[in-house]
């Protein structure tokens, strides 16, 4: 990599548009980026690396004011570690939780598709006389049909 990148080059590689980089500098989410003479942004590998954990925080559906309250800790120095180790355990608790119930809709929509696959399965299967156009089997269309008679409904006038 080279040793300073420009805004475009980092947005190019990570995916984030050059005002989404402008954004995460101006509310605290990237600290201040060193810059040129000529004042454009020049990002250091440190800048990257952070760059690409926030990318993988966002991946994990951290809210961004967690991330926020993440980059400020790391700001602050070695003393918040514990405060970012814990704040790290409990959003992996969350995403735990939320790759369970992943895993149980997958499970889901498993059954729900073989349900159908076997259910289009059992309408090939059928002779292809067998239904018409209504969708009623032909042997019911054999059946008279029963009309009620005034005297047998109870000639309700």
């Amino acid at each position: 990599m080279e040793s300073h990148l420009s805004i475009a080059q980092v947005a190019r590689r990570t995916g984030l548009t050059a005002y989404t980089l402008r954004y995460y500098e101006r509310i605290g989410l990237i600290a201040p980026v060193a810059r040129a003479g000529a004042g454009q942004r020049r990002y250091a590998a440190s800048d990257m690396a952070w760059i690409e954990f926030l990318l993988r925080l966002r991946t994990t559906h951290m809210p961004i004011g967690k991330m926020r309250a993440f980059a400020k800790l790391r700001g602050a120095g070695d003393s918040t570690a514990s405060q970012r180790r814990q704040m790290l355990e409990e959003h992996l608790t969350q995403v735990l939780s939320e790759i369970k119930a992943m895993r149980q809709a997958a499970a889901a929509l498993r059954a729900k598709i073989a349900h159908y696959r076997a259910f289009e399965q059992s309408l090939t299967s059928l002779p292809s006389n067998s239904l018409s156009d209504e969708g009623h089997a032909d042997e019911h269309r054999k059946l008279p049909l029963r009309t009620r008679t005034r005297k047998a409904a109870g000639d309700r006038r």
